[in-house]
């Protein structure tokens, strides 16, 4: 029997095509992922453990910036000073203690644009031994800065932004920009550099001024004499550190152990979204290798009928079948694994290009990689032929001799269509009650129900495709007469079949629907919340959301052509007991920037000291116009505030709203994120250059219009969407295959069909219309019903998004979803190119004269 396992894959070769490029193309999905995050995550252990190679012991404090991290202008209260370097530097275990000043510093190039990304700019100090050198940082050209007004770059950033030594270089914090000169490149291997990061070296008392403040350091370097142990220097280093958690003391190799696992979580985060995407594309796969055995049995019901007949049993009859479905996933499974190697090179090389400084290496293999490759390809061909295999083993003998396909019972038809509608309704039961629940909840019940309701639909299509396309057929028989009739029947004439080559398209177009309809959903709520009450005609903001120095709000005031501005202030506090957010802004400039829409009370209230609270959190905590709260400020004084107003909430504002000169009282540095200016001519880009001119042309600050800021979410939006298109490529492609290979084995099965059409007068161009009808009769049922449900479920999402995001209502892309259905015809219509042109050269006396 495995010997005519093997006689008939090798027969059925041909035919066996499209089933193998199947899983290929799902293994290699699979390999490919893995090798690609197992190269990368190698890649990037090794570059990053170079970051703590002069570190014995590093101690932090957690209030002040620091530039590995990237953090925000926070140091007033640090106690890192020379005198704590000097104090841990005569520790007996300690070789040397170097003092680090570190923090946010963006370089722009000659045309005051921003070298790099905002969240990869760094600053730190030179921090010359007595040999006038820092080792850290060897210079190439010139010599490190010694004094103000003088900085060092590394190479990549000097080089992109076309300096050289002794040319002029803006750089800039969180307040307005300021120029330095160059005096010196060096180099380094710091993998937050080389890794496409910027740094910018000041002298050491410069980079305090400019990053902490005069004489702190936000963190000290330590490295052990030799012979003693990190943790040991590490138990002297804590001796010398004041209680509490201010600071931290940790050794170099913790602080690599703690990189490690950043590594490691982020690829596999990345690796899991990847094989998600990979399980869509095998799970494709699953139904176009079920439809190929099954037609292929079909095909061979009087051979196996013959094995039966001589004594075959039916468990043989199965194992032979399975041992067929082996051997292809073997051969498609070291095809996609050799494959995958080569999509993981491929991906490794499209990150060097996109994101320059990557770290690259050597492609991993691991032996996990082939194992799981191997095992994947060949269980989803064997469990997809399963199936087939039973149905093989069932039919008896003598009417399996019998001419003519054997036929579907009615007993089958029966149990199918219920089990399918039971499914069905259960999926679609948790659907809506997780819409209702609302919530995180709510999406852990609807991620549950869809792919039940989905197996339900995928279940019951045999019994959806006959009402379905009997609406076609009309149109196909006016559109194409004779081949448009043919079509629609043929289309129809084997539901199980049709069915199982329509839900592959149906799987990848519900899920692009549902992404589609929730991006333009969310797209447009984001569009009305971002400038909701915003009469402002801009933004001033950092890059990279980093607070802004009070300096620059006021020099923004006195920039020419603005009649109003606003830094608005953050800080937290603790409001009747409870940690809240509250926003400062400045109560005379407050209506002129912002349209509040009130509940009640007035926004004059703010200046009579009282407090505007958002209408959602008033009704959580009971609070109305004249109610009061008892407040505990960050200085540790304590309060009350009386609610003066109750407003509909807006983005730009906290649930709790003061005058900035009630929050300086307590607050003498808050968050400032965002500086609200009006000008008197509206936003026209002359106001906007004197706003970006008052900021010094600081590369990180951004002056945005309200229609800036709507497209930059819509900007982000729509790259998560592509993202998710790409991902889903290799789902479409596997179905496209599924689509080609029903329609080349169903022309062979009809051969004598297409040979009596073609003896009573259809032409070849009337056997190619009707093949082609039949593709996009199939394509277009299966992306129907994908569309609907996929618009269904992104409902069902977002209604469970209406609670924090306001004004979310389900907005359906008319023109987005009709192209859907165009592109999924013109599939069917690519599809059925191959298998058209082979009908229409059958011979026809061959063809009649077929058993």
């Amino acid at each position: 029997m495995f010997r005519t396992a093997l006689r008939n894959v090798l027969a059925h070769k041909g035919r066996l095509l499209m089933t193998v490029l199947a899983v290929m193309l799902g293994t290699a999905f699979v390999a490919g992922t893995m090798v690609f995050s197992d190269t990368l995550g190698k890649a990037m252990t090794n570059s990053y453990s170079k970051s703590y190679s002069d570190v014995s012991v590093l101690v932090t404090d957690n209030s002040a910036s620091a530039y590995a991290r990237a953090s925000e202008k926070s140091g007033a209260d640090t106690e890192l000073t020379k005198a704590t370097v000097d104090q841990l530097a005569t520790l007996p275990g300690v070789a040397k203690a170097r003092g680090v000043a570190a923090g946010f510093t963006a370089v722009a190039d000659k045309q005051g644009t921003l070298i790099g990304q905002a969240f990869a700019a760094f600053g730190a100090n030179w921090s010359p031994d007595a040999t006038g050198q820092d080792s850290r940082y060897p210079m190439a050209e010139g010599q490190g800065p010694k004094r103000s007004g003088e900085i060092a770059l590394d190479r990549a950033t000097a080089d992109k932004g076309g300096y050289k030594v002794g040319d002029t270089v803006r750089i800039a914090g969180n307040g307005p920009a300021q120029d330095a000169r160059l005096t010196g490149i060096f180099t380094t291997d710091d993998p937050e550099i080389t890794s496409g990061g910027t740094l910018a070296l000041m002298d050491t008392a410069t980079a305090q001024q400019f990053l902490l403040a005069p004489g702190q350091f936000s963190s000290i370097a330590v490295l052990a004499k030799p012979g003693v142990s990190q943790t040991a220097l590490q138990d002297q280093v804590l001796t010398k550190l004041p209680p509490g958690n201010q600071y931290t003391a940790q050794t170099g190799d913790q602080l690599n152990a703690d990189q490690a696992k950043q590594i490691e979580s982020g690829t596999s985060n990345m690796k899991t979204m990847l094989l998600a995407f990979a399980g869509i594309s095998l799970f494709v796969g699953i139904f176009i290798i079920a439809n190929t055995f099954t037609m292929l049995i079909a095909q061979r019901i009087k051979e196996l009928a013959l094995l039966r007949a001589v004594g075959a049993s039916r468990g043989q009859i199965t194992r032979s079948v399975l041992a067929e479905a082996l051997l292809i996933g073997l051969t498609a499974s070291l095809t996609g694994l050799l494959a995958g190697v080569g999509i993981g090179a491929g991906m490794q090389a499209l990150m060097a290009h996109f994101a320059d400084g990557m770290p690259t290496g050597p492609l991993v293999v691991a032996p996990a990689t082939v194992v799981v490759a191997l095992l994947v390809g060949v269980l989803v061909t064997v469990v997809s032929a399963v199936l087939p295999a039973l149905r093989a083993s069932r039919v008896a003998p003598v009417a399996a001799m019998s001419s003519g396909d054997a036929p579907t019972s009615q007993k089958s038809l029966i149990v199918r269509n219920v089990f399918g509608s039971l499914l069905t309704a259960g999926g679609f039961a948790m659907i809506l009650g997780g819409a209702a629940m609302g919530g995180d909840d709510g999406r852990y019940v609807i991620m549950g129900g869809a792919p039940i309701a989905m197996i339900g639909i995928f279940v019951l299509l045999p019994l959806l495709s006959r009402p379905v396309i009997a609406l076609a057929g009309p149109l196909l028989a006016r559109l194409a007469g004779t081949p448009g009739k043919l079509a629609r029947r043929n289309a129809v004439r084997n539901p199980r079949r049709t069915a199982t080559t329509a839900a592959a398209l149906t799987i990848g177009l519900t899920l692009v629907t549902a992404m589609t309809v929730l991006g333009a959903s969310v797209s447009g709520a984001v569009d009305r919340i971002v400038t909701k009450g915003v009469v402002a005609d801009y933004d001033v903001s950092s890059a990279n959301r980093m607070s802004l120095s009070p300096e620059l709000a006021a020099k923004i005031a006195k920039a020419p052509g603005v009649t109003a501005s606003a830094p608005i202030g953050n800080a937290y506090w603790e409001l009747d007991g409870r940690s809240g957010a509250v926003s400062g802004v400045n109560a005379q400039q407050l209506p002129k920037l912002l349209d509040l829409t009130m509940d009640s009370g007035s926004v004059d209230a703010l200046a009579k000291g009282q407090a505007l609270v958002a209408s959602d959190t008033a009704k959580k905590q009971g609070l109305t116009v004249g109610s009061a709260m008892k407040v505990d400020y960050r200085d540790g004084s304590t309060g009350t505030l009386t609610v003066g107003g109750v407003f509909q909430p807006i983005d730009l504002l906290s649930p709790t709203v003061v005058a900035d000169s009630v929050m300086a009282q307590h607050d003498k540095e808050a968050d400032i994120r965002d500086i609200l200016v009006k000008g008197a001519n509206g936003p026209t880009k002359e106001l906007q250059q004197s706003v970006k001119a008052a900021t010094g042309n600081n590369p990180v600050i951004e002056v945005k219009s309200q229609q800036d800021m709507k497209d930059e979410f819509s900007k982000i939006i729509a790259f998560a969407l592509n993202m998710m298109y790409g991902l889903l490529a290799m789902s479409v492609l596997v179905a496209v295959l599924g689509v080609v290979n029903t329609l080349a084995m169903s022309v062979f099965e009809r051969k004598r069909e297409i040979g009596m059409l073609r003896a009573i007068g259809l032409d070849r161009r009337g056997i190619k219309r009707m093949v082609h009808l039949e593709s996009v009769v199939i394509s277009l049922f299966g992306a129907t019903i994908g569309v609907l449900l996929g618009t269904f479920l992104a409902w069902a999402v977002n209604s469970t998004l209406s609670s924090s995001i306001p004004g979310l209502v389900t907005e359906l892309p008319y023109g987005q979803l009709l192209l859907f259905l165009l592109m999924a015809g013109l599939v069917g219509l690519v599809a059925a190119l191959w298998p058209a042109r082979r009908a229409s050269k059958l011979d026809i006396l061959s063809s009649i004269k077929t058993d």
